[in-house]
């Protein structure tokens, strides 16, 4: 079995399903994850936002683009006006639960994750039938029934061992080689949807992958592999033939956007090899993840926009010790708040955190904690690993710095507001 994942860049457009037909094309023993279609999560999140203060008329219309995008995808694959019985469906549901749910605060992660969810499943839809369509014969999985996850909404985790008899109940005697599943999704213990966290869709590959004892996971994106920076941003960026499992770990904690964080240990545990290729060239080797390969020295360059900055202080001025960290850090856990550095002083506590819409109830919550908070929204981290001077100056050192942190292996700056 091999295990392939599409993310939602790839299958944007007709022409980027055509593309992965053609890859999958003469694949037997396959076990394809897709993620949504071009931006649709972001379309899905309006939804939920317009949901959430009661705009049902928006939501509506909303949802209504939405269809129009995937039916425009599905005429063109189809050479005509074609109507998919299960896609209706899927968007009948949508609607019903943006318009006709009685919408709680307490329940706002249970909701958004409901409501996410339909763009990986109509996008799946959309492909297991195109592709039987075009002569390959495939069976659509549901992986709400396959992942059982933990009871955490937005950012959930797979229990392997309760997931793995259900897809592999679901893959096996079927009498087809090809299977279409959905990335970032699963259920809880309850019933109710989750997801697995934003670009998710590789840690579901990453699972599936580890319970089908895959030979090897590919995960297809439009560069030629996984590079030392991003060249939208860095002109002079350049590809990483081969990188180890343990490097991979570091760079994803750190916010590159190579591969999700949890997506790694799946697949150390069972030594499969994760190959990042070309989505427009099958033919590219691209880049290997596994265990052999030697530690990357090549410098590498991470960067993230939409970032909060909190400093943190305790309103009497004792130190920041341990029970106080408790304190904080349960609270971060809470209201789900991603830490992407952390820098503290003897009375200071600074992270740098994932924008999200909890940030001024963890304020709040600090505050009546005996803590003050310090808040300065839409800066940007900079990371830079395997660092020299000659980077540093010309990335950092002019920059306005709110936090700089450094060791011999990198150096990590908060950015007011970057001019690269």
């Amino acid at each position: 079995m091999k295990v392939y994942k599409f993310g939602g860049a790839s299958v944007k457009s007709a022409d980027g399903v055509r593309n992965l037909r053609r890859i999958v094309d003469g694949e037997e023993n396959l076990f394809i994850i897709v993620s949504a279609m071009g931006k649709t999560t972001n379309a899905l999140e309006s939804v939920f936002t317009h949901m959430q203060n009661r705009r049902k008329r928006e939501a509506a219309d909303e949802i209504k683009r939405i269809k129009e995008y995937h039916a425009s995808i599905v005429d063109d694959l189809w050479g005509g006006h074609v109507e998919i019985e299960a896609v209706n469906r899927l968007f009948g549901e949508l609607h019903d639960i943006a318009v006709d749910t009685v919408y709680r605060a307490a329940d706002a992660e249970l909701w958004y994750d409901t409501i996410v969810a339909y763009g990986e499943l109509i996008s799946t839809t959309i492909i297991s039938e195109y592709l039987e369509f075009t002569g390959i014969r495939n069976r659509w999985i549901d992986m709400r029934a396959a992942f059982v996850t933990n009871q955490r909404h937005k950012d959930a985790y797979v229990n392997i061992k309760v997931s793995e008899p259900r897809l592999k109940a679901a893959t096996e005697n079927t009498g087809v080689g090809v299977f279409v599943g959905q990335g970032f999704i699963g259920a809880a213990p309850d019933g109710t949807t989750t997801t697995l966290g934003r670009e998710g869709s590789d840690y579901s590959a990453a699972v599936a992958a580890y319970i089908l004892d895959a030979e090897s996971m590919s995960v297809w994106k439009d560069v030629d592999g996984v590079l030392n920076a991003d060249p939208k941003i860095f002109k002079d960026a350049v590809k990483i033939d081969a990188l180890n499992y343990l490097d991979t770990i570091e760079l994803a904690y750190s916010g590159a956007q190579i591969i999700h964080p949890k997506t790694i240990k799946p697949l150390q545990n069972k030594n499969i090899p994760l190959y990042v290729r070309p989505f427009g060239d099958k033919s590219k080797p691209g880049t290997v993840i596994n265990g052999e390969a030697e530690h990357v020295t090549l410098p590498i360059l991470i960067y993230k926009r939409n970032q909060v900055l909190l400093t943190i202080r305790s309103r009497d001025f004792s130190f920041v010790m341990e029970e106080k960290f408790a304190v904080i850090f349960s609270l971060l856990d809470r209201f789900r708040i991603k830490t992407n550095l952390i820098n503290n002083s003897a009375v200071d506590l600074s992270l740098c955190v994932e924008y999200s819409w909890h940030i001024d109830e963890l304020i709040k919550a600090l505050n009546d904690e005996n803590f003050s908070v310090e808040k300065i929204d839409d800066v940007e981290l900079l990371t830079i690993r395997n660092y020299t001077d000659e980077l540093y100056d010309r990335y950092a050192s002019d920059q306005d710095l709110l936090v700089r942190q450094s060791n011999p292996a990198s150096v990590r700056v908060v950015l007011r507001e970057a001019k690269f």
